[in-house]
């Protein structure tokens, strides 16, 4: 492997994202630096944070070490997504992500650095579930985390035994390759990695343990287990359903309980005609709160764009509604059956809402849309990028 990229530039991208870690990211910046001493390297923080706080720690280190930089983005967040934002705009031949708590051994890195360089691997992770280590998890993390390695080995197959780390390196190579197909979705950007190459990657890994935050909180919810399956589906059908319509669905599947429960619970005591329209638009407003919280929630809605988006989002599913009626009548009279009519209808439907929804409530369309990535482009906005990155 070269020693430098692109004739000056460095060797080493490691890019580092935040979400509201001000507490921690100075002494990460410092630690990083330390641990890549020796090398020709840029470290470059993502920063999707709420406020300035971190990008101006961010800024300030930047203007003593011309080797850090910053990637600001607005209206969007997701730690896969700026990941990929952070490696599009790195100049490194090893390509590696690290979180800005403070909770990943960076220590490692020349470690993990110098197998990539022996030209024996394409990726190399920092793995917490080798036989050999500790994982640092307690509690219900470590549950979840387990559950969720478990469940991509089976989706994605073996490579490393920890599938879901969140600190490796990859050569620019092995990145170019899978650029194209990665889907930028959730928290598990490692997942995304190792299950959209052309062919399995090579794959080296050193132990590793997750240390004491040093700030920010946990990101690890029900809802990053939702995204991780929704990924695994994706991959797991070669990109022909992808993670978002995957959740969409599933939250549509969800209203159609919501819808039952209310048309039950207001059948007896007000017309039919009434009952069922409360009852659809109860379906509706929870599907819009839903795939507000979990389908689209690095674009989530807040305020007054969030009524509007509501409003938005009852309208393209009321013309869904059309779109079904239409469909299947036009089966009908094609002679499908009426129960197959009535499906392909919902299906057509489904797919319809969908794009229109998701157009009319968060301004996603593939016309719009990085699709490689997972973010709409126009959300993405860039700043304190020094002379360097110019």
């Amino acid at each position: 492997m070269a020693s430098t990229s692109r004739g000056t530039g460095p060797e080493i991208s490691l890019v580092i994202c935040t979400l509201d870690e001000h507490e921690a990211i100075a002494g990460v910046l410092t630690e990083a630096g330390a641990a890549l001493d020796g090398f020709a390297y840029e470290l470059i923080v993502v920063d999707d944070s709420r406020d300035e706080r971190t990008a101006e720690i961010v800024r300030l280190a930047g203007r003593r070490d011309p080797r850090i930089r910053l990637v600001r983005r607005e209206g969007v967040r997701g730690l896969a997504s700026a990941c990929i934002a952070g490696w599009d705009v790195a100049r490194g031949e090893v390509l590696g992500v690290m979180d800005g708590d403070g909770q990943h051994e960076v220590a490692l890195a020349g470690r993990l650095i110098g197998d990539l360089r022996a030209g024996e691997a394409d990726i190399a992770v920092a793995s917490r579930f080798r036989p050999d280590t500790e994982t640092g998890l307690r509690g219900w993390r470590r549950v979840l985390s387990r559950a969720g390695v478990g469940l991509s080995r089976l989706a994605i197959g073996g490579g490393t035994s920890d599938p879901m780390s969140g600190f490796f390196f990859q050569t620019r190579r092995w990145f170019e390759d899978v650029r194209p197909r990665l889907s930028g979705l959730g928290f598990k950007i490692l997942v995304d990695v190792l299950a959209s190459g052309r062919r399995a990657p090579r794959v080296v890994e050193v132990s590793t343990r997750l240390r004491a935050r040093q700030g920010g909180a946990s990101k690890l919810d029900l809802r990053v287990g939702i995204e991780l399956v929704a990924q695994l589906v994706e991959k797991r059908t070669g990109g022909h359903l992808p993670g978002r319509f995957v959740m969409f669905a599933g939250v549509g599947a969800s209203g159609v309980g919501v819808h039952l429960a209310m048309l039950a619970a207001l059948a007896d005591t007000l017309p039919f005609w009434f009952a069922q329209s409360v009852a659809i638009l109860t379906a509706m407003v929870s599907n819009f709160l839903l795939n507000n919280l979990i389908t689209f929630h690095d674009l989530r809605l807040v305020g007054w764009a969030k009524l509007r988006g509501l409003a938005g989002f009852v309208l393209a599913c009321a013309s869904g509604a059309l779109v079904s009626e239409l469909v299947a009548i036009a089966l009908v009279q094609s002679s499908v059956p009426a129960l197959a009519a009535g499906m392909g209808g919902a299906l057509v439907a489904s797919l319809w809402n969908y794009w229109s929804a998701s157009r009319a409530a968060w301004g996603v369309a593939s016309a719009d849309r990085d699709v490689a990535a997972g973010t709409p482009v126009r959300h993405i906005g860039l700043a304190g990028l020094g002379d360097a990155a110019r």
